[in-house]
């Protein structure tokens, strides 16, 4: 049986390298990174800041880029597919679809800022190619909703060590 040891893999990797696969995954993304890398790894703040900040950037211009690609070629080949990524996007497009027509750019930048499930920069890039905002309007705003939410995720990061080390 194919078996994979998540902890082995992570363990065996530096831990800025890990940062990153970690803060490139969809949901996790910085909002896991960071707290891992200050608390697990025992990076400094700015090399946890750092490093989970570069590994969400990294996937978004290729998911501006390719989501209508994939979305094409999964709507022709499998309906489980495509059922799959027409609820995701249905989801998305509900969070997000009245605060953008009324707030805009600031809009898209606080969809991804906010350190919530279904939020962040994944599913930015998925607003973005729903209401089809350019890549070059979305990418920017995607990043600054992203060191939004790196600043605040650090800082729920040590309100939580100081209530747990006050216990």
């Amino acid at each position: 049986m194919f078996n994979i040891n998540l902890v082995e893999i992570f363990s065996s990797l530096p831990p800025e390298i890990s940062t990153m696969i970690i803060a490139m995954m969809p949901i996790a993304e910085l909002r896991v990174a960071i707290p891992v890398a200050i608390t697990v790894y025992k990076m400094s703040v700015f090399s946890a800041i750092f490093y989970a900040v570069l590994g969400d950037m990294l996937p978004i211009f290729f998911i501006l880029i390719g989501l209508e690609k994939v979305y094409n070629f999964v709507s022709k080949r499998s309906k489980w597919g495509k059922d799959h990524l027409d609820k995701f996007f249905e989801k998305t497009k509900h969070k997000f679809e009245g605060k953008y027509a009324k707030y805009g750019a600031i809009a898209l930048i606080s969809f991804v800022a906010i350190p919530l499930p279904f939020t962040g920069a994944w599913s930015g890039a998925a607003a973005a190619f729903i209401f089809r905002i350019p890549i070059y309007k979305s990418f920017p705003l995607i990043i600054a909703g992203i060191l939004i939410s790196a600043l605040l995720v650090t800082i729920l990061t040590f309100l939580g060590i100081g209530i747990f080390t006050s216990f």
